[in-house]
């Protein structure tokens, strides 16, 4: 914002993604059809965002990702003028501030290291994940979690597994064509796709709507598509994540019963360590698989 008191839509989301990491350009567009923001347009249509805009905006990503407040509930309180229900961290002030009296010079400080905007996934083009960071096991009950995020709203982002009981909780609701302008896919992939229980939608009247997990799918679909792998090759994955599922449910189904907020929690740090093992051991075993093909390293 040196040269200039906006920002474009691109600028906002490298901004705003070392905060939000699951936040894409998508996102941003929904959150304006909805009402929740409206940022000005250039006499040729781009987006102009003014701090004021990308206050709001950070604004309700918070209260998605803090309070899993419905879209209802946080356009009400955009309207009744709410914007002050959580603390916002304020981005570092531009305006020149009377300097103190000197001070004894101290040793420099030492930036605390920011995790990279991971840049949004444009149509057809799939980031492939990095591999979770794992602590070596130590011998005993719940090896290995004293080197594991503790809490899931602050780990560290080079775990790239998030918490499986995140997912569902934003607000993020796309129609069929929707779905198919943002991940490229024609009308007859996206069937195909549901057709072997890979992407499900909810009916509400005439209309199917597609939650942010039906998105995604849908999106790394497109790209296993471009290399010639078709929906019915992918359903192996759900048939492996349902019986992954099945083991991780029996061991956090005691804990999900005691219905409170302590063993909800103690859940969830069960299910991302589970998922974290469980993607390396993935990884490993697909290298180990194709070792012959790929030759030494």
């Amino acid at each position: 914002m040196a040269d200039r008191s906006h920002l474009s839509i691109g600028e906002v989301l490298s901004l705003l993604q070392g905060e939000f990491p699951d936040l894409t350009i998508t996102k941003i567009r929904f959150l304006e059809s909805q009402g929740l923001i409206d940022p000005e347009r250039t006499p040729s249509g781009y987006r102009k965002f003014y701090e004021p805009d990308i206050e709001r905006l950070r604004w309700i990503l918070h209260q998605q990702r803090e309070n899993f407040l419905p879209l209802k509930v946080i356009k009400d309180r955009l309207a009744s003028g709410q914007l002050d229900d959580i603390e916002l961290e304020p981005e570092p002030s531009t305006t020149p501030t009377t300097p103190a009296a000197p001070a004894a010079p101290a040793a420099p400080a030492v930036p605390a290291a920011k995790p990279a905007p991971r840049p949004a996934i444009a149509v057809g083009e799939i980031d492939p994940p990095t591999p979770p960071r794992v602590a070596p096991a130590t011998s005993g009950r719940g090896r290995g979690r004293a080197d594991l995020p503790r809490n899931r709203r602050t780990r560290s982002a080079e775990v790239a597994v998030p918490s499986l009981l995140d997912g569902g909780q934003t607000v993020v609701s796309m129609t069929r064509d929707e779905v198919l302008g943002a991940t490229g896919l024609g009308a007859k992939d996206l069937a195909e796709l549901e057709k072997f229980g890979l992407v499900e939608s909810s009916t509400l009247g005439n209309t199917n709507y597609y939650d942010e997990d039906a998105v995604l799918v849908a999106q790394l679909a497109a790209g296993f598509l471009g290399h010639g792998v078709e929906a019915r090759h992918l359903r192996m994955y759900k048939v492996a994540a349902e019986r992954e599922a099945g083991v991780f449910e029996q061991l956090v189904m005691p804990l999900l019963k005691q219905r409170n907020p302590g063993a909800r929690t103690q859940a969830t740090e069960r299910l991302d360590e589970l998922a974290a093992f469980g993607a390396r051991l993935r990884a490993a075993m697909l290298r180990q698989a194709l070792r012959e093909h790929l030759g030494p390293s």
